[in-house]
């Protein structure tokens, strides 16, 4: 997951820190330039920023979906620097694919969005050290706390088709936010996807990848190269906790992508390998929801 480790990991690839003012992009054109071109061909949406309460607070949140009609909903969970420009423009960008997308803030109990200001970067030891403290104070419950009043709120949007399943899709330590958001609902969430998910498979009796057969969704695992050469094996426990399961799923480690490759504004991000996971969770979506 995203550490000292994977940051050395970026050193020795050569890999440039990224100094892009990101959290200056507000306007919708500004923000979708940090995505190609293709990549912004979208159906007219229409978003606004909304309040969830929970038993421990209130969630600053971004919900887009399509201008009209009713569509499945969508939880996003964003990676540890939270919801910021970039993930509302992927959010957009799904809500031009036909879904009524929420992404969260998951430190609201500790800071409002963006948690990561301009100039911050997540190569700056102190950065991390906030963050991660905000992460460690997480845990199953207070993700599934929180996750009960995010798909409550999904439910009861005008835009969302709630006949059909709802998804969710994971960056980094919203990886195994998936797994605890499909374990707390089968019934409803059919479809659960994870990005160079952190721990989603480990060798421990906790592990999420163990709750799978609880739930009912289709689950894709999209594995980052330098995660899958860390733990070998994790992919091969995802494999087989999946393999019996009438559901649609695929676990898959990205040759050449680094941990953090899908969101555009990271110094991971890889654009041919981002498509191509984008096009995954699309096949997703379509085969469970």
């Amino acid at each position: 997951m995203c550490d000292d480790i994977t940051e050395a990991d970026l050193d020795r690839a050569g890999i440039p820190v990224r100094r892009r003012d990101f959290g200056a992009l507000v306007g919708a054109g500004a923000i979708a330039s940090i995505l190609p071109a293709a990549a912004c061909a979208a159906g007219p949406v229409k978003g606004r920023d909304v309040e969830i309460k929970t038993a421990d607070g209130t969630v600053d949140a971004w919900f887009v979906a399509p201008a009209e009609g009713k569509h499945p909903g969508v939880l996003i969970w964003p990676d540890i620097r939270g919801l910021r420009p970039a993930f509302r423009q992927m959010a957009e960008r799904l809500a031009g694919e036909g879904y009524a997308v929420l992404c969260v803030n998951p430190f609201y109990r500790w800071a409002k969005a963006p948690v990561v200001h301009a100039g911050h970067d997540f190569d700056d030891p102190g950065v991390r050290e906030t963050l991660f403290g905000y992460l460690k104070q997480l845990n199953r419950t207070l993700v599934q706390t929180d996750a009960k009043a995010h798909l409550a709120f999904l439910d009861a949007q005008a835009e969302v088709d709630t006949a059909k399943g709802l998804g969710t899709a994971g960056y980094c330590m919203g990886g195994p936010m998936v797994i605890y958001t499909a374990a707390l609902s089968p019934t409803r969430v059919k479809a659960a996807a994870s990005f160079h998910g952190a721990s989603v498979g480990t060798d421990k009796p906790d592990s999420p990848h163990l709750l799978i057969p609880e739930t009912q969704a289709g689950y894709l695992f999209a594995i980052a190269d330098n995660d899958d050469q860390k733990d070998p094996e994790e992919k091969n426990r995802l494999k087989t906790a999946l393999g019996p399961r009438p559901e649609w799923h695929e676990v898959e480690v990205y040759k050449g992508a680094m941990h953090g490759w899908c969101p555009p504004d990271g110094r991971a991000y890889n654009e041919a390998a981002a498509e191509k996971a984008w096009g995954r969770m699309l096949e997703l979506f379509k085969a469970s929801l």
